[in-house]
This record gives C-alpha cells, structure tokens and sequence, in this order.
C-alpha cells in the first residue's frame, strides 16, 4: 500500500511539472519558451517523490488525524513546489509583490499549526505536534542569508515530540517509527537542498520577467491578497505597503485559533518561526487596530467553553475547569489515560493505577495521583502542584514555570526530566513525615575537556 501512494506520488509529481511548462508557456522567460523545469525545481521534485511520497504514505496507513494533517502538508509542499518554478523564471519582484505570492503557502502552514490545536485530544497528538512545530520550515524561502540553518532549527523543534512517538511505539507499531524516520528525513534532504541550491536565499531568474502574483499564483486565487495590487499603481512607497500589510495579515488571522487572545500567540505569528512575515516589508504590526479588533471578536468565546470531566474511550478528558476544588476520578483501570487541558485554580485528585497522565496548558492547578505505570506529562504550564502517593517511573516538564513535585518514598527511583522550564521544585520525604524542598537546576556550566562537552549544574542553578 505504501509503495503504491508513493507511486501516485511520483506520478503527481510528473503531471505537476507538465503543467508549470504549460503555464510557463506564455511567460515569455528563457526556461518558459523551451518549456524546460530548472534544476533546482527537478532537484526539489526528486524531494517530493522521495521522503515526502514516503511521509504520505505512511500517513495514509495510520490514517485518523495523521492522515489528514498530512494532506494539508502537501498542499504546503505544492504552493512551494509553484513559487520555485515562478522564481526559476523569474527576476524577484518588489516586496509587495513578493508579499502576495507568499500569502497561498503562509496560510497552508497556519492551517497545519491550527488543525494540531483543534486536536489537542486527538490520540495521535504527539504526531501532529511535530509536524506543526517543524513546518515554519518551509519559510526558508524567505530567509536569508541562512535559510539553511532556519530549516535545521525548525527540525531540532519537533525533536521533542518525534521521540515521544518512537519512545511510544517503537515496542508496539514499527509504522510509527517508519513514518518519524520518513517525516524527519524530509527536513533533513531539504536542509541538503537548500544548502546546495539556495545556500544564502531564494534563487531567482537573472534574466526572466519580474515576477508578477498573476504569474506565481495558483489556479484558485489566495483570498486574501486581492486587495494589494489594487494598491501598487497608487505608491510603492510606505502607505502602500502597510495596507498590503494589514491586508495580508487579515487573510491570515482568518483560520487561526486566536481565541486565546493575547496570552497566546502561534507559531505562525512569530517572526522567528515563520520568516514569511519578515518578508512583507516591515515590522510586525502592534498598537490599537489588532488589539481592538480581538476583544470583541475572540476573546469572548474562549471564556465560555463548558467544563468538561468525561471518560473518553480509554482517556479521561478534564478540560476548561475553573475553580473546581475537588475533582476526583475514581472509576480507573491500568490501559486509561487523564488528559487535563486549560484547568485553572483546579484540584484534580486520580485514585487507582493508570497508564499515564498529562496537563497542559493549567495554571495553579494541584493534581494528586496514585500509581503511575508509563509517564506523568507537565507541558506549558505555570505554578502547578504535583504530588505522586505511589509510585511513578517519570516525570516530564517542558515549557512550564513553576511546578512543585511531591514524592512518596515509593517513588524516589523516579526520573525528572525537564526542558525550558523554570522555578521547579522536588519535594522529597523525610523520616519524620516533613518534606525538604530541592531547587531543580536551571543554569548549567559546559566546558571542552579535550574529548568531548562536559556538562554540569552551575552553584547557583536552583
């Protein structure tokens, strides 16, 4: 099955590059009149029916969410796969222009990063997490004069999540582990690409016409960049472009999940993670005219989702509670999960032994636990309490300031890992029934011994 999407693939691949000569045709540029695919764009088409038919392919047979996400990065693949062809044929355009070419594959990448948050309960999270983290990639194309390096730290940020999925399945489904091999060998050829091909930015046509967004855009025209050209024939100057500006970033707030207001901000919208924005010819906008829009429009609704504290197949779902003080989950069996998402000033109390647990994105919460048998999961949180009364083999803390762990004397043996995180505390117990509290180390000392780095927790790390 897997061989056969790969070939449907390749196929898509061969009729694509037929019909960038076919529009290529009237182009007037020296590759468009001999109906001729750069290199480079052969190169990026020997990506395409490599890891990425493979990513495919493997995403077909999972399936569920995976599959479908995986749909939406192909899209991403082929909006770019179009902008090297245009570039391949064409001088680079003004900013403004270059803006509204950009636009189609600036809005795929938001809807990758916002399907993963529409799905935060999905069972295969952690898939469409490393893929939401690492598709800023793409923007290498508007990175310079490192768009190599760009691409590499994208890839080090799904990291993360591609081991959680191998430490998941590597006993359980070997396709789990093929598809993270395809998915990171996809980053990993485009890095190679990149540096071979486009090593200090987008290469452009020396000699073609200027690139115009008639001739870069898809079949179906980006909804949001219309307004722009209307602009060009008045000024290319700075009131121009701020409205192509506002324009563009209207067409883009369109589909993200902005209901957390200014607390939160997506990927998407960073300037590190999504050079795309760093091409539209200024800063990023800020002052009254975003921030009066988004009280009225999506702040509201995000304070009115329900409670929720329901059995889910076999994973406790334990979302939006605010104030609870004495959640209990009672009724468990050793196969179920707890799931608690955005739960603030809450107390949640897990009796029994469970596989796992996981918060996310709580604030002041305090969960107290009895058996743990796989992994209790502490990510994007601030000032939470974590009390474990049997035993647990790990903890997990990731991008979290302020996290309390209580252990048992049963649980000594368990293994803290923490990452990006801050202000984190283990209490251990004493023989009396009194806890010492031991600062988790946050500074770090590395030096070269002659061999290798050595690494160790500074005097002042807690």
């Amino acid at each position: 099955m897997a061989e056969l999407a790969g070939l449907v693939q390749r196929l898509e691949v061969a009729v694509g590059r037929l019909e960038a000569m076919s529009s290529s045709g009237g182009g007037g540029g020296p590759a468009a009149s001999s109906g001729v695919v750069s290199v480079y764009v052969e190169a990026y088409d020997n990506l395409l029916s490599g890891p990425v038919a493979q990513y495919t392919a493997l995403s077909q047979k999972i399936g569920g969410d995976v599959q479908k996400h995986a749909e939406l990065m192909k899209q991403a693949f082929s909006l770019q796969r179009q902008l090297l062809v245009t570039a391949s044929n064409s001088q680079k355009p003004s900013d403004s222009v270059l803006t509204s070419l950009l636009a189609p594959m600036s809005k795929v990448i938001q809807e990758v990063q916002a399907f993963r948050e529409k799905n935060r309960s999905s069972p295969l999270f952690n898939h469409l997490s490393a893929v939401s983290e690492s598709v800023p990639a793409l923007g290498w194309v508007a990175m310079a004069p490192k768009p190599g390096p760009y691409v590499k730290e994208m890839q080090d940020a799904a990291m993360f999540y591609t081991n959680r999925v191998l430490k998941d399945y590597k006993e359980k489904d070997k396709m789990h582990v093929e598809w993270v091999n395809a998915y990171v060998s996809i980053w990993t050829e485009l890095q190679a690409y990149v540096k071979q091909h486009h090593t200090t930015g987008l290469s452009w046509s020396q000699t073609g016409p200027v690139a115009s967004a008639s001739r870069g855009a898809p079949a179906p025209p980006p909804p949001g960049p219309p307004p722009p050209p209307m602009d060009l024939g008045k000024s290319s100057g700075g009131d121009s472009g701020a409205t192509n500006r506002n324009a563009l970033f209207a067409s883009i707030n369109k589909g993200a999940d902005i209901t957390k207001g200014l607390k939160h901000v997506s990927d998407n919208q960073k300037t590190h993670k999504n050079p795309v924005l760093k091409a539209q010819g200024g800063p990023l906008p800020s002052g009254p005219k975003p921030f009066a829009a988004r009280p009225t429009a999506a702040a509201s609704p995000a304070r009115t989702l329900p409670p929720v504290l329901e059995l889910d197949g076999k994973k406790w779902k334990v979302e939006n509670q605010e104030g609870a003080h004495g959640l209990v989950i009672s009724d468990t069996e050793l196969k179920q999960v707890v799931y608690a998402f955005k739960c603030n000033n809450s107390t949640l109390q897990v009796k029994g032994k469970i596989n796992s647990i996981t918060l996310d994105n709580c604030k002041k919460l305090g969960l107290v636990f009895d058996d743990v048998v796989g992994i209790v999961e502490v990510i994007n949180c601030k000032d939470v309490k974590v009390q474990v009364m049997g035993k647990v083999p790990t903890i997990s803390i990731n991008k979290t300031d302020g996290c309390h762990v209580y252990l048992s004397k049963d649980s000594l043996s368990c293994e803290i890992v923490s990452a990006k995180s801050s202000e984190m505390n283990v209490l251990v117990p004493n023989k009396d029934g009194e806890y010492t509290e031991i600062p988790v180390p946050e500074q770090f000392k590395t030096v070269w011994d002659g061999s290798k780095l050595v690494t160790t927790a500074t005097e002042i790390a807690g």
